[in-house]
């Protein structure tokens, strides 16, 4: 039994490392995923620098001098706004523009609220990080007068200010940044179902279309056996690329400025086999449910139709996490998919999870396991899918 089950996952293995299909999409989802999270988030760390100066042109600068020399003092770099500027500004070629009116020098005289104008666009992300620092600095600028001219009039400032609000973040430095990272619980999901995504249409559906089953179940091999040793070589495969993946993710996020969002990330090698024990049993399921798909395609092209429709079953839980986080429950860790993407989300959140979780995600997903491929191993006897390639 032993000898002929090593012996079908030995020839499959063979087939496929052969195969350049194969190799390419472990070796190229192992990194695609990773590296797209690290251009991303560089760019937009690049976006959100406190070092980067900050440009601001603008309207009018004569009428309020005060304004202009605080402004260059706090490190704005501040220029004559051109004629066109609403069409550079939606262009995304200018963060915003500031335009001081003619009554400013007047009302700023008489003791009145003297208006400036700041013309942004809310749409260009880009910009958002300059016009909070503009805004910001404007909003000291204020404060400051105020409490002057309070104290002048010998007023105590605290009296515009009955009640002071001191916020109290209670968040660790790993919970902002799980907060942030929350699509690499998807990705190593997507990796389960990756990973053996070819091997599984090619050992069921290619063989079936290429007529290379029936012989191979002519061998005195059980079909159960042969079932289990294809999947095994399916799950290797699938298995491998989520090892690639969380340790492509590990080396990216140690080298992604991130805490110019103001975010830490502490991936230590513990953290790391963690994120593996938790999304690694479900690459069990995974391969399990692809085979028993591809059993019942006809072709190669049809079994990527069927499999490519699968693979939106791991991103429903996994964008809803994102989007609108949800408290975890202790029966949610037995749900294959949900179970996984909160194990990891709640690894790099540091939370403190204990033995129990990784068990209800193991236990669960191995029990879901079986079923798929004893269905797989009747389907094998079953004449219309063994000789049914039309």
């Amino acid at each position: 039994m032993r000898a002929l089950l090593a012996a079908v996952f030995r020839k499959e293995m063979t087939d496929h490392l052969r195969d350049r299909r194969s190799i390419l999409s472990v070796v190229g989802g192992a990194l695609v995923g990773p590296l797209v999270f690290g251009v991303m988030f560089t760019v937009v760390a690049s976006w959100n620098r406190q070092d980067k100066p900050v440009e601001l042109p603008v309207v009018g600068r004569a009428h309020a001098p005060s304004l202009m020399a605080y402004m260059e003092r706090t490190g704005v770099k501040l220029s004559e706004a051109p004629a066109d500027y609403e069409s550079l500004i939606q262009a995304g070629t200018l963060d915003a523009v500031l335009i001081v009116s003619e009554d400013y020098g007047k009302d700023f005289a008489a003791g009145h609220s003297a208006k400036v104008q700041l013309v942004v666009d809310n749409s260009r992300t880009k910009s958002r990080a300059s016009i909070r620092r503009i805004q910001a600095i404007l909003g000291q600028y204020s404060g400051t007068l105020g409490t002057q001219r309070l104290l002048a009039r010998g007023v105590s400032p605290e009296l515009a200010a009955p009640v002071r609000v001191e916020e109290v973040d209670l968040a660790t430095p790993e919970r902002l940044a799980a907060s942030i990272l929350n699509m690499i619980p998807l990705f190593l999901v997507i990796a389960c179902f990756m990973g053996g995504l070819n091997v599984a249409i090619d050992t069921m559906a290619g063989e079936r279309e290429r007529g290379s089953l029936e012989p191979l179940l002519l061998n005195p091999v059980q079909r159960g056996t042969l079932v289990v040793g294809k999947w095994l070589a399916t799950t290797t495969f699938a298995c491998t690329m989520v090892v690639g993946v969380t340790a492509v993710f590990v080396l990216v996020a140690k080298r992604v400025p991130l805490q110019d969002l103001g975010v830490k990330v502490s991936l230590d090698a513990a953290t790391a086999v963690g994120m593996m024990v938790a999304v690694l049993p479900l690459a069990l399921l995974a391969s399990a449910v692809q085979m028993l798909v591809a059993t019942f395609a006809r072709s190669y092209k049809e079994a990527q139709t069927y499999l490519q429709l699968l693979m939106m079953l791991p991103m429903v839980p996994g964008m809803v996490l994102a989007l609108s986080p949800i408290q975890s429950k202790t029966w949610m860790y037995g749900v294959p998919v949900l179970g996984q993407e909160l194990l990891v989300s709640e690894l790099m959140r540091g939370e403190p999870l204990g033995v129990l979780p990784f068990v209800l995600g193991t236990v669960s997903c191995v029990v879901f396991t079986v079923v798929p491929l004893a269905v797989t191993a009747r389907m094998l006897g079953d004449e219309r899918i063994v000789f049914g390639r039309s």
